[in-house]
């Protein structure tokens, strides 16, 4: 790309596409770079039910749809690459795409959000789609009355949790401490199902093949009495949380030791004049669709007026 862009967008969930429907309609002409997950981690959800405007809930891949629509109707370009490469060190700043594009741009916009976690077993690693997940939307049908297991304590377990019960024969919480960390509606859902089973202080200690190339059993471990034992299982599923995707940054902008990017107190601004960042590359406490969608309407007004100032 030859053209110096007002504005260019890295990463497509709810911040990088609401900062793109501001962006836009500021005559600031957007283009979104959508990243290696387009429209961030809502398309691993099923329903969302606590977005205000949709009383009965939506899916998260077609409210993303919805989205993406809004952006382009206002004049937003959208290209399916990846940002593998920055250059902030003067305007205008300088992205390379996994695509064999440059892209200069006056205003960068971060929303390159976060991605799964894993245990970092060598097993889970080699079983990915073999029965290891961390998307039960994406897979939870390839499960039907199996056996499966979801590690983790928070509202994304329980999600995950429930949402497997509409396929597996019985699903498994492993929960590392003796009580859940996800909100009362949440937890309170997961206990109280017929098909759920609630392990506490349990972990996973490996993940095994039998030789088969797919998971037949875990080894597992009480962290409390030591004991260890095996599990027949058919399905694996992490939520125990995310990485904000920033690794493109370190060095360049100041991120916390998570890598969330540091912005100014109540801002989006980030320590480079004209860079922002947005959602869940930038917020560890929140992580919310709604927050997300709002740090992405910031992020637009911020660069908006700063490019005022700049050429007024």
């Amino acid at each position: 790309m030859t053209d110096v862009l007002k504005t260019l967008i890295l990463g497509s969930g709810p911040a990088g596409y609401t900062a793109a429907i501001y962006a836009a309609r500021a005559n600031m002409n957007p283009i979104v770079l959508a990243g290696s997950q387009p429209g961030g981690q809502l398309t691993i959800t099923s329903d969302v039910e606590n977005y205000p405007g949709f009383p009965d809930g939506i899916m998260g891949p077609e409210m993303m749809e919805r989205f993406q629509k809004q952006a382009e109707r206002f004049g937003t370009e959208v290209f399916f690459e990846i940002g593998e490469k920055v250059d902030l060190s003067q305007r205008p700043f300088k992205v390379f795409s996994n695509a064999d594009k440059t892209y200069e741009c006056e205003t960068l916009i971060i929303s390159t959000g976060a991605s799964a976690l894993y245990l970092g077993l060598e097993n889970e690693l080699a079983l990915q789609g073999r029965g290891v997940s961390a998307c039960a939307t994406c897979d939870g049908f390839f499960f039907k009355e199996k056996k499966v297991f979801v590690v983790g304590g928070g509202d994304s377990a329980c999600e995950e949790a429930t949402f497997l019960t509409k396929f597996a024969s019985h699903v498994h919480m492993l929960v590392r401490r003796d009580e859940l960390r996800a909100s009362k509606i949440m937890a309170e859902r997961a206990i109280n199902h017929e098909k759920i089973t609630v392990h506490w202080n349990t972990e996973v200690v490996d993940v095994l093949d039998v030789s088969q190339g797919k998971v037949t059993a875990l080894e597992l471990k009480n962290n409390k009495s030591g004991e260890q034992w095996t599990e027949d299982a058919e399905g694996l599923f992490l939520a125990i949380g995310h990485k904000p995707n920033t690794d493109l940054f370190k060095g360049v902008l100041d991120m916390d030791d998570s890598g969330y990017l540091i912005t100014e107190p109540g801002k989006t601004a980030t320590k480079i004049p004209g860079v922002y960042a947005c959602g869940d590359a930038q917020d560890s406490y929140y992580r919310q669709a709604i927050t997300a969608a709002g740090t992405g309407c910031m992020a637009a007004i911020e660069a908006e007026r700063w490019l005022e100032n700049q050429e007024g």
